[in-house]
Parts: C-alpha cells; structure tokens; sequence
C-alpha cells in the first residue's frame, strides 16, 4: 500500500546472529503487567434497601496489575500464565454462577468480592518461579462506571 508507510521486513531478526541471548533483558526495573477478563453472574445483596437486593446480574469486569523484575528474556510474567491462574482457580467460582451460593459466606457486594479475587490470585502466584513477583491490585468492575479495589499496601497492613 503505498503511501501508508508499511515496510516488509526483508530480514528477520536471528537470536544469535543479530542479537545475543543476553541482550533480551534489557533493564533491572520493577515493571507492572496487567490483565483484564470478564464474567457474567447474578447475585442479590441481604441487609440492602435498594433495586440490589432483588437477584439480579452483570457483566463484570477484573483488572490484575502485578509487578516483578524481568527474567532472562525480558518477561515478568507471561499473560497466558495470569490467564491460567485465572481460568483454574477464579473464572470457575463466578462465571454464569450464582454468587451467593458459590462464593464464601459474605454479602456478595463488589466491595467483598474483590477482596475474595485478590486473595485467589496471590495464592496462584505464589506458585510461580518468579519469586519477584507481587500482585499490585485487582479493580473489580460490577458496571462499566462503578468498581472496587483492593491495593496490596491495603491487604499486606491489616
């Protein structure tokens, strides 16, 4: 397509060639990856005067942020590592479930679920080779305005 600036690669890079194995780490800095998925689940909240304490459902959205040093080829983790950790341990807990009745006893507010999410992640990473690595935050998202956070300097202080 001219005029749109594409090139086509004529050459593809070689490891061992045109860069050496010990160049793929590039820095000795912290770095933050983050992974987002999503879930559908009903619910109903006790104690609550309010359209919420009738069953009902959403389209729920979570956030991972969690940081760690670069191994030997430059990755923190690798997202289909986040993706496992989330499919085994967490997804099949809420996806197309009912909350109340899968989830620990709580009032399954967004507030006590992410609580819940983050607690299962950091068991699963706990699990990794990488021993740098921490999990930063979880956003649970119940709409696409409205979220709770748990923040590891929150959960490692109480």
């Amino acid at each position: 397509m001219e005029g749109f600036g594409f090139t086509i690669v004529e050459k593809l890079e070689k490891l061992g060639e045109d860069i050496k194995k010990e160049q793929l780490k590039y820095h000795r800095k912290r770095v933050l990856v983050s992974k987002e998925f999503t879930f559908d689940a009903a619910h109903h909240l006790h104690c609550y005067e309010g359209k919420c304490k009738n069953l009902h459902g959403h389209t729920y959205r979570v956030i991972f942020g969690i940081s760690g040093y670069t191994d030997d080829i430059g990755l923190v983790l690798d997202f289909g590592d986040i993706k496992n950790i989330w499919k085994e341990k967490i997804e099949v807990y809420l996806d197309h479930r009912y909350l109340n009745e899968m989830l620990p006893a709580m009032n399954t507010t967004a507030e006590n679920m992410v609580v819940w999410i983050y607690r299962q992640m950091e068991a699963g990473l706990t699990r990794h080779e990488n021993v740098s690595l921490r999990l930063e935050y979880v956003k649970l998202y119940e709409t696409p305005t409205s979220f709770a956070e748990a923040r590891r300097e929150w959960m490692d202080s109480e």
